[in-house]
């Protein structure tokens, strides 16, 4: 069954779980939703040279309504598109993965969390239809993406960077598909149980609809405070999984401003608010940063 929840959800449905932030069709059906205006910067660097940054959502549901003017404006001027990974269509994702993921002779996966999280983990495997057999060769952090992607019923086909990449002339990745999951899967085994337990209390928690709010509205604090929640309480997964990351993609980033390329980079919410995100990192590197949406 893991094995078809892996095709179905493809390569980038497992990488957006890692940021905990996803949507359910129902949404779609809302009428009270507000006039979106999702954040996007301009940054500004001490020469002069200018770029754009725009937290994304990896998955959401058909025809929800996300765009603005100012954010076609600002992309139809920007050079070359920046996104997390640029060959999900084109690399053997499903190889990669299953290269990676599977090693004989796991533990339960209920085995492999504290016991105080048993329960949150188990109401999470009842959601997906799954239990403990299902798991038997993944390993733990494969479980974990997979569960996170099987309960988040936003399309990743659907997701932001996809809709940016669809409309991109010149496109450039921060990262590859092999290189993410390795990142997971050199995660040690103590957080990768982290990572699980993580993404049960996510789920136990039940704040898609708030967080998919927060980000639709630009509403930087919340999603500073809640959209990172699971890595902020593993040392190792905030270190692995978002600042290594940022600050890589931070230098990255500066030198495409530099050179005169006009990025328009659009990566995950959770890596661009807060006081560890591209933003703040960016300003301290002399950017001058300002919120325009």
């Amino acid at each position: 069954m893991i094995g078809r929840l892996i095709r179905t959800l493809g390569l980038a449905g497992l990488l957006g779980a890692a940021l905990l932030l996803s949507s359910c069709d129902k949404y779609r059906q809302r009428s009270d939703w507000p006039e979106p205006s999702p954040a996007i910067w301009e940054v500004t660097s001490p020469s002069g040279q200018q770029g754009w940054i725009f937290g994304t959502v990896h998955a959401l549901p058909r025809h929800f309504v996300w765009g603005t003017p100012l954010l076609d404006r600002t992309f139809a001027n920007a050079g070359v598109l920046v996104v997390e990974v640029a060959d999900l269509d084109t690399v053997d994702s499903q190889g990669i993965y299953n290269r990676l993921a599977h090693t004989p002779g796991q533990p339960p996966l209920t085995a492999r969390v504290d016991p105080a999280e048993r329960e949150d983990l188990r109401q999470l495997m009842q959601a997906a239809g799954v239990d403990d057999d299902d798991f038997a060769d993944l390993e733990t952090w494969a479980a974990a993406l997979t569960l996170s992607g099987t309960v988040r019923l936003g399309d990743p086909l659907h997701g932001v960077d996809r809709a940016l990449i669809a409309e991109a002339d010149d496109l450039e990745g921060l990262e590859t598909a092999q290189g993410q999951l390795a990142m997971f899967d050199h995660l040690s085994p103590a957080a990768q149980a982290d990572l699980l337990e993580g993404v049960a209390r996510s789920y136990a928690a039940d704040q898609e609809e708030a967080m998919l709010l927060a980000w639709l509205t630009g509403d930087e604090d919340t999603l500073a405070a809640n959209v990172n929640a699971a890595m902020h309480a593993s040392p190792e997964l905030e270190r692995v999984l978002l600042d290594e990351r940022n600050a890589r993609w931070a230098e990255r980033i500066a030198g495409l401003i530099d050179a005169g390329r006009k990025p328009f980079v659009g990566v995950g919410a959770g890596h661009v608010v807060g006081d560890d995100g591209l933003i703040a990192l960016l300003s301290t590197r002399g950017f001058e940063t300002r919120r325009i949406q």
